[in-house]
């Protein structure tokens, strides 16, 4: 089969972030497929404007030989609301200019990843100019968690996103979710036909993690980072609007004398506000890193007793699963888990981590004191999650799943 793949933020080979499809499209490619990508200019996490100054349209293969077509979108995408609406819909005709003008290629399927939602405009173009099906993927409830979020509150606005959001539902081939709780959603709340929906979470990676570990010293490389004698809790993902990671801050300023080091490794429209709350409240135990390449992440990880995974307080995360907790779940850490819902679900299932309340830092910092007084229970939890996502979120399974579905039920 040769795909082509819709998303705007598919990463760049040293990019850190999600990776779900980079590594997916490895797995494919490898299982002697082609995969083609359009995307974006401007990282999801970046602080910074992103896409002046560049070329309207660059080809290239990647390190895994994915073909990799890039749009540019308008700048300053993380200033705001109006800036990211500006990237949005600027990917959204480059995208559909690049698959009509250098994606020329013959195609069986299209497989369009959401959020942005607008994106699955260029899949319905690409999709009826070419004249093969498409998939839609959720990687997350869109509109509904921008709403509860605050992030999108023009009730004109509101109603066109939910109108588009199921003019694609309908004329999507299939539908991928990421969560058992999407599936439900559409089902019931969405009247979608259960038969168009297929279940393909985000998942551990296992080969690039014992790699990573094969051959890393993780005292020497404590030392280096001056984490010697430091308890450390590491989040790795978006300091943006969603995230909410003051609670974080407000944890480290109750556990202010204790060996509890917060890192926080990242960029989003939020960070330098948050480097602001560290700086006025005085703390040494917060740290900030700017996002790295993936491998280096994983470093940061296995130097670390535990993980994070917050989100904000908000209903629409309730069905969602952190990208992140899997990361963890393949270095063996255990997961403070700052979500509600199914994540957390997930966490006490596998007996892999606490729940926190979100937005509660006096639980946060009360979870940390209990694993900081019982350090055995790390060594314990972190092995009982790295079995789970084992026998239930292996990538290489999953990839594979997801590739015999587009073989035998969409393209057939």
């Amino acid at each position: 089969m040769h795909i082509l793949l819709i998303h705007q933020f598919f990463l760049e080979d040293s990019d850190g972030g999600g990776s779900r499809w980079n590594e997916m499209c490895r797995i494919w490619v490898r299982e002697g497929h082609k995969v083609t990508v359009i995307a974006g200019t401007a990282h999801y996490m970046d602080s910074d404007p992103g896409g002046n100054g560049k070329e309207f349209i660059t080809e290239k293969f990647n390190r895994n030989q994915v073909k990799v077509i890039r749009c540019r979108i308008s700048g300053n995408y993380n200033s705001g609301f109006a800036g990211r609406l500006r990237g949005y819909f600027s990917f959204t005709f480059s995208g559909i200019w690049a698959g009509f003008f250098h994606a020329k290629n013959k195609y069986d399927v299209i497989l369009v990843t959401s959020p942005p939602l607008f994106a699955g405009i260029t899949a319905v173009v690409l999709s009826w100019l070419k004249r093969i099906p498409f998939v839609f993927e959720i990687r997350d409830l869109w509109p509904e968690s921008a709403v509860d979020t605050g992030v999108l509150t023009n009730k004109f606005l509101i109603w066109l996103a939910f109108r588009f959001e199921k003019y694609l539902l309908r004329k999507a081939t299939a539908i991928n979710v990421l969560t058992p709780a999407f599936r439900d959603a559409l089902i019931h709340s969405k009247k979608v036909n259960p038969e168009k929906i297929i279940y393909i979470p985000n998942a551990a990676d296992f080969s690039i993690a014992a790699k990573v570990a094969g051959n890393f010293d993780r005292d020497a490389f404590r030392r280096a980072q001056g984490f010697e004698n430091k308890f450390v809790l590491i989040y790795v993902g978006a300091h943006g609007v969603a995230n909410h990671l003051e609670q974080i801050i407000e944890t480290a300023e109750i556990l202010k004398g204790t060996n509890a080091y917060f890192l926080l490794i990242g960029d989003g429209m939020q960070k330098k506000a948050l480097l602001r709350h560290v700086q006025r409240r005085g703390l040494e135990n917060v740290g900030f890193m700017n996002t790295v390449p993936r491998t280096e992440v994983f470093r940061y990880i296995l130097a670390s007793e535990m993980g994070m995974s917050v989100l904000k307080k908000a209903d629409a995360f309730k069905t969602v699963y952190s990208n992140k907790t899997f990361d963890y779940f393949s270095f063996r850490k255990p997961i403070l888990m700052a979500i509600d819902g199914i994540s957390r679900e997930l966490v006490e299932k596998a007996n892999a981590g606490a729940f926190v309340e979100p937005e509660n830092a006096k639980d946060f910092a009360e979870k940390i004191r209990m694993y900081m007084n019982n350090p055995e229970m790390l060594s314990e939890q972190g092995n009982n999650g790295y079995n789970y996502a084992r026998m239930h979120f292996d990538r290489d399974v999953l990839a594979l799943k997801y590739l015999r579905y587009l073989e035998n039920t969409v393209c057939k």
